[in-house]
């Protein structure tokens, strides 16, 4: 055998090793997502209460304002939701956006977990949140690893602060009165909701418009996107527009989010049109 034939015979045998270990690694993830999407599916109540205007009693007009735009009366106050949705993701930044389309579907049960699924031509991958901790999983191709952090505390702090936001939009009926949940008027139009869950602490502040819609949202965020990839709290905020009725729950369909929201420098590198919202029961 010449000097050639065994240096290929190395690297081939190391390519497959390579390609066994990524094949591995994806389904091992696939079964994360699975695992944790149940998870959160289970937290959805089995008999819950229905919407009554009395249950606002001692909520802030602007936040009161918004519950009766965003559920109907005598809805069942569902608290998890499957999401389907399409739309742009800024792979770059402000001065390049850099806009993919984009597809995923998610499963909210806030502010305990979520899971987000995603796919933008040939990069796939999830974002989760869980009882056990937090990921960012994302490959090339399926297959090579291109993102991968978690499982620490900081991005499940992080994470956390997505999964309330997220859940004050898009599963209000959570973040009705009760415990760990606190409303405070800020303005005319305005309530600031601070959720407490697990040891985490954060807070929202929600802009509605005449009728309640909401109109901005803005919270300071603990997150590493920064051009030092140094953990820190920046402002992080979203718009809404695009209303449907789902089940009973009046929510936003188009919603434009990104970091240092309401600053020059906010770049809006989340574009999210939803098709569907479901409550799994």
């Amino acid at each position: 055998m010449s000097l050639f034939q065994i240096i290929l015979g190395l690297f081939l045998a190391g390519s497959v090793g390579w390609a066994v270990a990524q094949l591995r690694g994806r389904s091992w993830d696939a079964r994360d997502n699975d695992a944790l999407w149940a998870e959160v599916q289970a937290l959805q109540p089995k008999a819950p209460a229905r919407f009554d205007a009395a249950l606002l009693e001692g909520v802030p007009e602007p936040a009161a304002r918004f519950f009766r735009f965003a559920i109907a009366p005598a809805t069942p106050l569902w608290t998890v939701a499957e999401i389907d949705m399409g739309g742009e993701f800024g792979l770059g930044d402000r001065a390049n956006p850099k806009y993919a389309p984009m597809t995923a579907q998610q499963i909210l049960g806030a502010p305990q977990g979520f899971v987000w699924k995603m796919r933008s031509g040939t990069v796939s991958g999830s974002d989760g949140l869980g009882a056990h901790g937090s990921w960012t999983r994302f490959r090339l191709f399926g297959l090579v690893q291109v993102a991968r952090e978690g499982m620490t505390e900081d991005h499940r702090r992080s994470a956390f602060a997505r999964a309330v936001a997220e859940g004050l939009f898009w599963t209000p009926a959570r973040f009705l009165p009760g415990p760990g949940v606190d409303w405070q008027a800020t303005g005319p139009d305005s309530a600031r909701l601070t959720v407490s869950h697990g040891g985490l602490v954060q807070s929202v502040e929600l802009t509605v418009g005449p009728d309640g819609a909401p109109v901005s949202m803005v919270m300071p965020r603990w997150t590493n996107a920064n051009p030092l990839k140094r953990w820190q709290v920046q402002p992080f905020g979203a718009t809404f527009g695009g209303f449907r009725d789902f089940a009973g729950f009046r929510l936003p369909t188009e919603v434009e989010a990104g970091n240092h929201f309401g600053t020059p420098d906010y770049f809006a590198f989340f574009k999210a049109r939803v098709t569907e919202v479901r409550f799994p029961h």
